[in-house]
């Protein structure tokens, strides 16, 4: 595979790439940029952390899990070219240097890599952009006072050249498509390839299983897969729209679900992590799922010419089991605009860039005191994501009161036979899933329950 990008404002031009090497080893076996680090090889850490640029801005990726072809026609900072030409720092590296940002120094390079593109796209809000940076000897303390005085710094004129540098955006692929009837026509012809979107899960396939991947299929080309229709009172999203991209939009429409994607990964996953992959790959612990079955979504399948629609709790059948066939694939996603009554909640060890224990989403609707409809979704629960059924019989047509609240809650007991794991006990799976519907009653009656509120 032949491709072409920037890299520290250098053109590089690879006539045959390996498809499945990851950036970060190509960077530190091949050119020997050893600034990169290599800490959890899986998306964890970020101590891999590089800047890449395209036509929608600077944002920082994890080089761990990012295949060469992915970054065809971008432009790629590491550690090594955040600084001028005649060695002038970057005003990050700087800020780091004056705050004592800095001890063993080997998150630094990551850390470095976060916060030049977040000051590239102008970001502040600096414990959301370094979540997905972990620091074991400075603590966090000087490294947000670091990006806090270089926040309001001019970002400097030598970064420019990646912009207008940027090569190959309209050269093809014959493995990574521009347009669906492309992407259809090739996966139908080829049914065993492998699709990769943002490899935030494909690529521990390589890094951790070693496996050897069956002609690889990129979706990151593909633009018409990563668009929003507004229009009416249904939103349709792309598969291919990214997790960052995703929040943006359900930061208006849905807040509750947004703030679910806030804690997806980091921001780094969040950056490559598309929405179509978390649903194709049909993991029972995805976070997607729950709030998609919540808002009664529609998924968009398509094999070659041939569309067709379902329920999205339909489409996961049991463990590992999807209801897609050879060469079909998810090319988007149908929610309702409005659901005043959707909440989302999320337990994990850690509360940011964790996989969750249990995920609930929760919408009822409630008319004069009565439920009129109710959708309750889990993960975690059971081998695939599904609707607590029981529970929702035992609230429709019911006041919505405390007393039908405890019955649905007990109904729940019924739907869900939880399996015990190093994140939680099979017990304290459904203590906790019930305890979210008493939440669920507890908020929409007005009580406050947010988590992070803790008084004396």
């Amino acid at each position: 595979m032949s491709i072409k990008f920037l890299l520290n404002g250098e053109t590089v031009e690879l006539p045959e790439a390996n498809p499945t090497v990851t950036l970060l080893d190509w960077l530190r076996e091949t050119r020997n940029l050893k600034g990169t680090k290599e800490g959890c090889n899986e998306g964890d850490c970020g101590a891999c952390s590089v800047m890449v640029t395209d036509r929608s801005g600077a944002k920082a990726l994890n080089a761990c899990i990012l295949f060469l072809p992915q970054l065809h026609g971008k432009a790629v900072r590491t550690v090594e070219g955040f600084a001028g030409p005649d060695g002038t720092l970057h005003p990050v590296q700087d800020a780091m240097v004056e705050n004592h940002g800095s001890q063993c120094g080997f998150c630094t390079p990551g850390f470095i890599s976060s916060m030049v593109a977040a000051h590239t796209a102008g970001r502040t809000d600096h414990d959301v952009i370094l979540a997905g940076n972990l620091c074991r000897c400075t603590g966090y303390a000087p490294i947000i006072r670091a990006a806090e005085a270089a926040q309001d710094q001019d970002a400097p004129d030598w970064l420019s050249v990646d912009d207008e540098g940027l090569q190959g955006e309209t050269s093809s692929l014959v493995s990574a498509p521009e347009t669906v009837d492309a992407l259809a026509e090739l996966y139908e012809a080829n049914p065993n390839a492998t699709l990769i979107a943002g490899a935030t899960d494909v690529g521990l396939w390589v890094t951790k299983q070693l496996r050897d991947l069956e002609m690889p299929i990129f979706l990151n080309r593909c633009v018409d897969l990563q668009l929003f229709d507004l229009s009416g009172d249904t939103i349709r999203i792309g598969a291919g729209v990214t997790m960052a991209w995703l929040y943006e939009t359900l930061s208006i429409y849905h807040p509750s679900y947004a703030e679910l994607i806030r804690r997806y990964g980091s921001e780094q996953v969040r950056q490559a992590a598309t929405i179509g992959g978390n649903i194709a790959n049909g993991s029972p612990i995805g976070d997607n799922p729950p709030a998609l079955i919540a808002l009664g979504a529609t998924l968009h399948l398509r094999k070659g010419d041939t569309q067709r629609d379902l329920a999205i709790e339909d489409f996961f059948l049991s463990y590992g089991k999807q209801d897609r066939a050879a060469g079909e694939f998810v090319e988007a996603v149908t929610i309702p605009k409005s659901a005043v009554a959707l909440r989302c909640y999320k337990l994990s060890k850690r509360f940011d860039q964790d996989i969750s224990a249990v995920c609930g989403c929760f919408n009822v609707k409630v008319v004069d005191g009565k439920v009129i409809s109710a959708r309750i979704a889990f993960g975690g629960m059971a081998g695939i994501p599904m609707r607590a059924a029981k529970a929702e019989k035992a609230l429709v047509g019911q006041p919505w009161d405390q007393t039908h609240i405890d019955q649905a809650v007990a109904a729940m007991a019924d739907d869900f036979t939880p399996l015990s794991d190093m994140r939680a006990s099979a017990n304290y799976r459904m203590q906790s899933a019930q305890n979210m519907l008493r939440r669920y009653f507890a908020e929409l009656s007005g009580v406050e329950t947010s988590v992070l509120e803790v008084t004396a």
